[in-house]
C-alpha cells in the first residue's frame, strides 16, 4: 500500500470527519465540497452522534494526491472537529 500511495497511483480509502452540525453554513460547505469532488467520492455514510455532532465516512477513489487534497479541504472546514484520511490498496498488485 505504501508504494501505491507514494507513487501517486490509483488508491482507495476513507475520509472520516466529525463535525458540529450547528456551525453556520457548515453543512452547505461540506456538501459543496463533496459535489466538487463527486468523481472521487464514491459513497458516504452519515451518522448522528448526538444532538450536536455528526460523523461522516466518505469512501474515495483516485490518485493519492487528489485524495489528500479532498481530505485536507474537508478537514480544514470551520466546524470540523476531527478528520482522518485512511488509504488502502486497490488490490491490483496483490
Amino acid at each position: 500500500m505504501e508504494q501505491e500511495w507514494d507513487e501517486n497511483k490509483e488508491t482507495v480509502g476513507t475520509i472520516t470527519i466529525v463535525y458540529d452540525h450547528g456551525v453556520h453554513e457548515l453543512m452547505e460547505k461540506l456538501t459543496d465540497l463533496q459535489h466538487q469532488y463527486s468523481k472521487q467520492i464514491r459513497s458516504t455514510l452519515h451518522i448522528h452522534l448526538d444532538e450536536h455532532r455528526c460523523l461522516e465516512v466518505l469512501v474515495v477513489r483516485g490518485r493519492s494526491g487528489e485524495l489528500k487534497k479532498i481530505a485536507d479541504s474537508l478537514i480544514a472546514t470551520k466546524g470540523v472537529k476531527h478528520g482522518k484520511l485512511t488509504a488502502t490498496t486497490t488490490g491490483k498488485d496483490l
